[in-house]
């Protein structure tokens, strides 16, 4: 029995090779599935290398408090006099 290692992208119960298997439609096929990080990284592993670029920046600290500032407005609005 022959092998072929290939890659390819699951959408649901299909996986879409990323190349040709050499094998007819319609023939029987074992699967071993094993999931395969991209580029070589680890999860999570972008979002580690980001951490903290935007601290102490005067222009995002602004931007942040007016989110926090108009959070504030929404989450508790007035009530006017009837």
């Amino acid at each position: 029995m022959s092998h072929n290692v290939l890659r390819g992208i699951i959408h649901g119960n299909v996986i879409e090779l990323e190349g040709d298997a050499g094998i007819s439609d319609g023939e029987h096929v074992e699967v071993i599935v094993r999931r395969v990080v991209p580029q070589g990284r680890e999860p999570g592993e972008g979002l580690l290398r980001t951490e903290g670029a935007l601290a102490n920046d005067p222009e995002w600290d602004t931007i942040m408090d007016e989110i926090q500032q108009s959070r504030k407005h929404e989450r508790c609005p007035q009530w006017e006099d009837a």
